[in-house]
Parts: C-alpha cells; sequence; structure tokens
C-alpha cells in the first residue's frame, strides 16, 4: 500500500536529485525519480530546472522517458518529444500507448511527426488514431484492445488473453466481432471463469453492446462511460466496424478537461491552460477579449440608468438601492447558468421538458423574488422609514430574480443552439440582461412615486 506523499517529501526527492546530478552520479538520480508513482513523478521532474530535466532526460532510458512523457502534460510532453532525434524518439512512441502515442505525434511539427512514424515499429497501431480530431471519440481511443471471432472457445480466449505481453494492460472486457471485423457482443473476464472452457464466444456473449461512435465528440462518449457505469467502451465506424476502445483512465482525463473547461468558460476565461503562473502574454489573451465584452455591457447599463438621471437627482435615495435589484438578479440567473449547463453536458434538457423546465425555473425565481424582496423591503422600512421605497425596491426584486431565472436558462441554450459552449458567455449575457433589466425596473417603478420618494 502507497499513499501520497507531502510537499516536503516530493521537495527533498527533488533536492537529493539535483545534488545527484551536480555531482555527476546519473543512475542514484534515475532512480530516485523511479522510486515515486508516475503522478508524483511528473511533479519532481515539472521542479527542475530545464538543464536539469535534460541531463535527467539523457539517462531514463526509453521505458521511463516513455512512461513519463504518458503522464506529462501535453504541451512539456511535446517540448521534450521536440528536443529528442528521430530514432530515440520513434523507440520512445514505441512504447507508448498507442492513443498517447497519437496524441504526442498530433503535438509535434509535421516533419518531425512523419520522420519519427516512419521510424516506427508499431506505427500501424499508431496511424489510424491520427485520422480523428482530439476532442472526438477516435481522437481518444486506443487501438490495444481484445476482440476475437465469435466462434471462438472460452478456452482459446483464455489462452490468447494469457499470451499477451505482460506489459499490456488486461481489458475487463473482450470484444465480440464477426468474419467481417463488425461488433456483434461483449464477455466480460467474469463470464469467462463461469462457463465451461468449449461453451463459444457467441453462445456467453452479451449482444446489446454500448458503444459509440468515431466522431462521437468525447464528452458525450464520457457521459456515456458514466451513465452506463463502463470501465471501456468500445468504438466503431460507421460500418459498425471495430476500431478502437476508450478506458476508463481516458474517461477520467475527460471529465477533468472538461470541468476546466466548463469552470474557465463560467468564469470567462477562455484558454482552460491558463493558471497563474501562464505567462503574461497567455494571460492577456484568456481574458482580455471578454473584460472588453464586460465592460461593454457595463457601458450599455449605464445608459439605461442615464435614462433615469433626472428621477435619482430628484431621489438620490435611489442610488443607495438600485444595485442591490441588479445583483440580486444576477446572483439568480448565475446560479440557473451553473444548473443549466450542468444539465446540458448530462443531456439532461430536451425539447419535451424545456417548456416544464422554463416554467419551474420562473416560479422558483418568483418564490426567491418574494423572499428576498420581502426581507429587503422590510429592513429598508426599518431603516429608512419610507413605505413606498420598500415597496418599489420589494417588487423590483421580485421581477428582476425571475427574469433572472428565465435567463439563466434562456441564455446558455441559445448559445448552445448557436453552436457555441454554453458555458463560455453565459454569465456575461445574464448579468447584462438583469442589471439593464434591474435598473429599469426598479427606477421605472420609482418614477411612479417619485413624489413619496423625495
Amino acid at each position: 500500500m502507497i499513499t501520497e506523499p507531502s510537499l516536503e517529501y516530493r521537495e527533498l526527492v527533488s533536492e537529493r536529485i539535483r545534488q545527484a546530478l551536480k555531482m555527476g552520479q546519473w543512475q542514484d538520480a534515475v532512480a530516485l525519480l523511479q522510486h515515486l508513482h508516475p503522478a508524483d513523478r511528473t511533479e519532481v521532474f515539472e521542479e527542475l530546472s530545464p538543464e536539469e530535466q535534460q541531463a535527467l532526460i539523457q539517462h531514463l532510458g526509453v521505458e521511463n522517458l516513455a512512461e513519463l512523457l504518458e503522464w506529462l502534460d501535453e504541451e512539456e510532453a511535446a517540448e521534450i518529444a521536440q528536443g529528442l532525434d528521430t530514432a530515440q524518439l520513434a523507440d520512445v512512441l514505441d512504447e507508448m500507448d498507442p492513443d498517447e502515442a497519437a496524441d504526442l505525434l498530433g503535438d509535434l511539427r509535421p516533419e518531425q511527426a512523419r520522420q519519427a512514424l516512419a521510424e516506427m515499429e508499431e506505427a500501424e497501431e499508431v496511424r489510424p488514431l491520427l485520422g480523428y480530431p482530439d476532442e472526438t471519440a477516435g481522437g481518444l481511443m486506443t487501438t490495444a484492445y481484445v476482440a476475437l471471432p465469435r466462434s471462438a472457445t472460452l478456452e482459446e480466449a483464455i489462452a490468447f488473453l494469457r499470451s499477451i505481453d505482460p506489459d499490456t494492460d488486461i481489458p475487463n472486457y473482450l470484444y465480440v466481432i464477426d468474419e467481417n471485423q463488425r461488433l456483434v457482443g461483449v464477455v466480460s473476464l467474469a463470464d469467462l471463469l463461469r462457463t465451461t472452457p468449449q461453451t463459444r464466444l457467441e453462445e456467453v456473449m452479451d449482444p446489446k453492446v454500448i458503444y459509440v461512435t468515431a466522431d462521437t465528440d468525447q464528452e458525450e462518449a464520457a457521459r456515456i462511460m458514466s451513465k452506463y457505469d463502463l470501465s471501456a467502451v468500445p468504438v466503431v465506424d460507421n460500418r459498425q466496424h471495430l476500431v478502437g476502445v476508450i478506458t476508463f483512465d481516458d474517461l477520467v482525463e475527460v471529465l477533468e478537461e472538461e470541468a476546466t473547461e466548463d469552470i474557465y468558460h463560467l468564469a470567462s476565461v477562455s484558454d482552460e491552460d491558463l493558471d497563474p503562473e501562464s505567462p503574461l502574454p497567455e494571460q492577456i489573451k484568456g481574458r482580455l477579449p471578454w473584460l472588453y465584452l464586460n465592460t461593454l455591457t457595463a457601458l450599455f447599463a449605464s445608459w439605461v440608468i442615464s435614462n433615469f438621471e433626472h428621477i435619482i437627482a430628484q431621489a438620490a435615495v435611489l442610488a443607495l438601492f438600485q444595485s442591490v435589484v441588479a445583483g440580486q438578479g444576477g446572483n439568480t440567473a448565475s446560479q440557473n447558468v451553473a444548473m443549466t449547463v450542468r444539465s446540458l453536458a448530462l443531456g439532461k434538457i430536451s425539447p419535451k421538458n424545456l417548456l416544464r423546465i422554463l416554467v419551474k425555473q420562473f416560479l422558483a425565481g418568483l418564490a426567491l423574488g418574494l423572499l428576498v424582496g420581502s426581507m429587503v423591503g422590510l429592513g429598508v422600512y426599518f431603516w429608512r422609514g419610507n413605505l413606498y421605497l420598500s415597496l418599489v425596491l420589494g417588487s423590483a426584486l421580485v421581477a428582476n430574480l425571475a427574469l433572472g431565472a428565465v435567463m439563466g436558462v434562456l441564455v446558455p441554450l441559445a448559445l448552445k443552439a448557436a453552436g457555441a459552449d454554453p458555458a463560455l458567455a453565459s454569465s456575461i449575457l445574464v448579468t447584462a440582461v438583469t442589471d439593464s433589466a434591474g435598473f429599469f425596473i426598479f427606477l421605472s417603478l420609482a418614477s411612479r412615486v417619485l413624489d413619496h420618494l423625495k
């Protein structure tokens, strides 16, 4: 059993590796790194300087370097691979899982990738994967799966599994194909052990195979795997030929990527690879366009307020509370944006239930508005002693929260219908609507009872 090493321990290992490299004790440095789990190994490796990393790479060996590249971030792995000569790179790619090798080749310069592919011994396992876009099931799958003909016996299947290279990951499923290489069934390893050896696969296979097509979006593939609790899902082409398998570890990566993407997009950051230490130009590129858009929407809200300048001039107290109406409407809308984006990702919103969702969220917004509006109105009455101000503020909150609840559903749906990521600009757009509408509703109501607010 192992546990995650502490930060202090990883820092200690990093320092010992630096000392070993400085003294030319290459094998000691490699041993210190290899002693760690691959996930911790990458963190320690990333703490080293570029010069120390390069010195370590030269003594890692092909197998260890291949494993390191599989665990590193794509950009860092590509940067290291670009520094390798063609022969060494080809050897490393041969040691990697086919899907990982294909991803790495896709991040290299075209000429370097072509030369490395030509030098590889197992290029045929990787080449089919290069034709699929990265964010599809085809770009995510691996060709390292087990498929046998339907006429094979369980004894033959077990013998085949035993003959697999020990370094190959043993699958939880054995896929069954017909004479035309079409997927016709699936058999679990448990089924192999429970049935007599001479039984044929077609007699014990489950013909109701859950699969995805090669052009299925990776997020949809991950959703299907999660829904049906699969540790792997087969991928077929448009003729039902089995072309690959997506494994559970790939699912985890997709879910992490999609969750990060949604979080960043909800915060109006277009580049999900940004972190606090990203270079300044990248920070500006990923954030500035949305700040510009947010500025435009804020100026529009200011224009709405400017149309009521004469009202505010006569009742300055309105300026104290107008932001309460706008802010609470925006908060309600943002809550619904988060729920709607999540529901869209899980496939829970369809044309059949859309109207029901809108009605329910309108009623929820109305109820929240009544609760918040009555509380705020009562508090303002005790504070300012003006019943009309309390009624105007409470009524505006009811209206804007109800509007915000509906807009929090409609805006993400509209963006998805337009082919855009519903998370990317939803927060800015709903805030623009609820701010502008909140100011308009509050100041319009105030203008009706202006004489009682002075």
